[in-house]
């Protein structure tokens, strides 16, 4: 049986190499869809440790563009933060890589697709959705899942084999990719104690400070210090010189899809500063309106990405409205780095609201208005208040005289 697997390099899916080819017989290709957070080194390592686990043959696609295009910018557009905090991270990654893995594994003939996912995470929800909309005909295999081995179980039956624990393979669960890096395990498991310093991966003694500029194009990032970038070299810039000052860790505890709560801490410097400096660059060229109705379509996009819902339709649909809020949302915005904390100060555009009126706040009116125009709004604005009041005092009197 051939069988293509989601291949991460970490400990389940590399226990899942040794499992399927020894004790299911199966010829095992890893494939790994790089969205981000792979060195050189740590390929050449995934490599070698996938044909020394017994994968008869090891793949990279290298996803980067394609996420940044087809999901990230839709993050950075909706400003999507689950939970007020959490960018979305890796959990975004995983309908584009369940549909390469199905678009692999349908178009090579393989027998099976297998992934890693456990049987108490979302990821298992995000893969099989994708699988069944993508590819029904296909067998999944999902062993770590169904067999649930824990983690002493995997690292027992790898040593016992007297084959390679990946680095990863230790406390935590770690993982990253383009729009940041989660960790879990150990003091996660509860909702008050803190991660150990030594267990932060990006961030780890982070500190200094510096002042940059980050450019958006239609809601696009393009720019940082005035120096043209794509946007996927822009992240990885981002991700390492904020990383270095510390910017960009958080705890998220949530809502699984399963319905358990759930706590990871993540470190996302990219995510952090580009929603931040986004978010304010909305704030100079939108209307009210059109931030207020965007902020809670984003919310539901960010939960039906996280609920595993990547290729619904619906989710184009508020693709389309997003695109349609970001046609002015060019400009910059400056921003302060300092020990682990970030402050936008600044932000400007040639599609400026406040630029386009004469108006200053708290001195003046602008030259167009009227000012028994604001005394008649605020009376109407108050009109449902003083009758309710009204109402009420007229019922408390005549309680009264009762």
């Amino acid at each position: 049986m051939r069988v293509l697997l989601a291949y991460s390099g970490g400990l389940d899916t590399s226990w899942l190499i040794a499992y399927l080819t020894r004790e299911k017989h199966a010829q095992v290709t890893a494939l790994t869809v790089d969205c981000g957070g792979f060195s050189d080194a740590e390929k050449d390592e995934m490599r070698s440790r996938a044909a020394v686990l017994g994968a008869v043959e090891h793949r990279f696609v290298d996803a980067r563009a394609e996420m940044f295009e087809r999901v990230l910018r839709w993050l950075v557009a909706a400003n999507v933060r689950r939970g007020g905090v959490y960018p979305l991270s890796v959990g975004a990654e995983r309908g584009l890589q369940a549909e390469i893995l199905a678009r692999v594994g349908r178009d090579e003939g393989f027998d099976a697709v297998s992934h890693g996912c456990t049987a108490a995470g979302n990821d298992q929800v995000r893969f099989e959705a994708a699988l069944a909309t993508l590819a029904p005909k296909l067998q999944v295999l999902a062993p770590v899942r169904d067999l649930a081995p824990s983690r002493d179980d995997q690292r027992a039956y790898l040593k016992a084999q007297g084959l390679p624990v990946p680095p990863s393979g230790g406390k935590y669960s770690v993982n990253a990719g383009l729009w940041g890096l989660t960790i879990g395990g150990g003091e996660l498991h509860t909702s008050n104690e803190p991660l150990a310093e030594d267990a932060w991966q990006w961030t780890k003694n982070g500190s200094g400070r510096r002042r940059i500029r980050i450019g958006f194009e239609a809601g696009v990032p393009c720019s940082l210090d005035g120096r043209e970038l794509d946007p996927v070299t822009l992240i990885e810039t981002l991700n390492r010189e904020g990383g270095a000052l510390g910017v960009g860790r958080g705890y998220h505890l949530g809502d699984t899809v399963l319905g358990i709560k759930g706590r990871i801490a993540f470190e996302a410097p990219a995510a952090e500063l580009l929603l931040a400096a986004h978010r304010e660059l909305e704030k100079l060229v939108l209307t009210e309106d059109q931030r207020f109705w965007k902020d809670h379509l984003g919310e539901v996009y960010g939960k039906r990405l996280h609920q595993g819902l990547f290729h619904d339709p619906f989710q184009r649909d508020l693709e389309a409205f997003f695109a349609s809020s970001q046609a002015r949302v060019t400009g910059t915005a400056s921003v302060e780095l300092a020990n682990g904390r970030s402050l936008v100060d600044g932000v400007e555009s040639p599609f400026s609201l406040l630029a386009a009126s004469d108006a200053k706040y708290g001195e003046r009116a602008g030259s167009n208005s009227d000012p028994r125009g604001a005394l008649g709004l605020a009376r109407v604005l108050a009109e449902p208040a003083r009758l309710f009041k009204r109402a009420g005092d007229a019922q408390a009197a005549l309680e009264v005289t009762r």
